[in-house]
């Protein structure tokens, strides 16, 4: 072969190297940086694909072209008042119809996601773009959804732990709407503002009991640290009972 010859094979060669060298650093990169924007929902995205990280990446990565620049609406103090004396109830009301509260809690996180300016169109699209402002507990609010719609189905054999594991992943998400950004918070819009409220003491209460475990007493459910947890009666100073508080 003459010198010409062997020169154009050399660069044919280089040309071959270089296109299956070069992605793959870029890929890596894409692959690094997807995975730390998303976090756990990165993993849950691979699961969803059967494994495939190409398939995961290219869907992630579409979610952040259509609403990586979405700039969420702040809430006035009002609204978040309001969205938390809600969420206090809804609460409440899972401790004796647990069913009930998570299709509340559905219903309450739609409202919300509209409201900070998220897409209304349909659930999936709501998801999708939470995942990518808040990837770290949208996955709450896809399962309590689900649940609901199982629940708003006629479909039985919900199990109690399997909604209160929902429930706390829904709150960690409504936490993160209901948060006050720096640039929009009121000074009179004091965290205890919302929890000495009408419900937030009892609130807080009650969000200990869905982080305990379950059993069943008769009918209703409760927890195995409730009657633990309740104080003792208060006596007067003048009561003379033996036994109580001294």
């Amino acid at each position: 072969m003459s010198a010409l010859e062997w020169i154009i094979v050399l660069a044919v060669l280089a040309a071959v190297v270089l296109a299956f060298a070069l992605p793959r650093p870029l890929l890596r990169s894409s692959r690094g940086n997807l995975r730390r924007r998303f976090g756990p929902e990165y993993d849950r995205t691979v699961r969803r694909h059967g494994g495939d990280e190409g398939a995961a990446r290219r869907e992630l990565a579409d979610r952040l072209r259509h609403h990586g620049r979405l700039h969420p609406l702040p809430l006035s103090p009002a609204d978040r008042r309001r969205y938390q004396v809600r969420w206090s109830e809804v609460q409440q009301r899972f401790v004796e119809w647990p069913d009930a509260a998570v299709a509340e809690a559905d219903h309450l996180l739609t409202q919300l996601v509209h409201d900070r300016g998220y897409p209304a169109e349909a659930h999936e699209q709501q998801v999708a773009a939470l995942s990518v402002h808040h990837p770290e507990h949208v996955d709450g609010y896809r399962r309590v959804h689900a649940l609901a719609g199982r629940g708003h189905g006629g479909a039985g054999g919900m199990g109690t732990e399997e909604l209160r594991e929902a429930m706390i992943g829904a709150r960690e998400l409504f936490e993160d709407l209901v948060e006050p950004q720096p640039e929009d918070r009121d000074p009179d819009d004091r965290p205890e503002a919302a929890d000495n409220g009408h419900h937030g003491h009892r609130g807080t209460a009650v969000l200990a009991r869905l982080r305990a475990p379950w059993h069943r007493d008769g009918r209703q459910h409760r927890r195995k640290q409730d009657r633990e947890q309740e104080p003792a009666p208060r006596t007067g100073t003048g009561a003379g009972t033996e036994g109580g508080p001294r």
